[in-house]
């Protein structure tokens, strides 16, 4: 079992896990291996989903933490973490409602919509990351 101050690792983990099945999918489709797409794709989700219920479970008990670097680093914090607590409040909806047209055959809209959730999805993974390495290792 887990400690509390052990899951902002594990959630950096899944953050990066999620970002490196996100690109292994848009790879996939590309080459057009539709079923890898899929298994890809899906795992990321899931892989998401463990990360909210991990952060979620984290601030729950922990609170928020505060980032303690100054100056250019601090400016630098803030101007990552500010778009990526934005686009992950939508980035759960917009997943979600591309994964469903997915999963109901709905092809030209689900890839309508995979060319902003992909980009948006990807973004809070590696922020989320970033955001993780400048707490923890640099600032915090």
């Amino acid at each position: 079992m887990l400690r509390v101050d052990q899951l902002p690792h594990l959630n950096a983990a899944l953050n990066l896990t999620s970002a490196f099945l996100l690109i292994a999918g848009y790879l996939c489709i590309r080459s057009r291996n539709t079923r890898a797409h899929a298994a890809c794709m899906l795992s990321a989700f899931a892989v998401s989903i463990a990360f909210l219920t991990s952060y979620l479970i984290y601030h729950a008990r922990a609170g928020s933490v505060a980032f303690r670097g100054a100056g250019g680093l601090r400016l630098l914090y803030f101007s990552i973490l500010i778009p990526h607590v934005v686009l992950a409040a939508a980035i759960l909806p917009l997943a979600l409602r591309t994964l469903v047209l997915a999963l109901r055959g709905r092809f030209e809209k689900h890839r309508a919509l995979a060319r902003w959730t992909l980009p948006i999805w990807l973004y809070v993974s590696v922020s989320g990351v970033a955001v993780y390495g400048m707490l923890y290792w640099m600032g915090g």
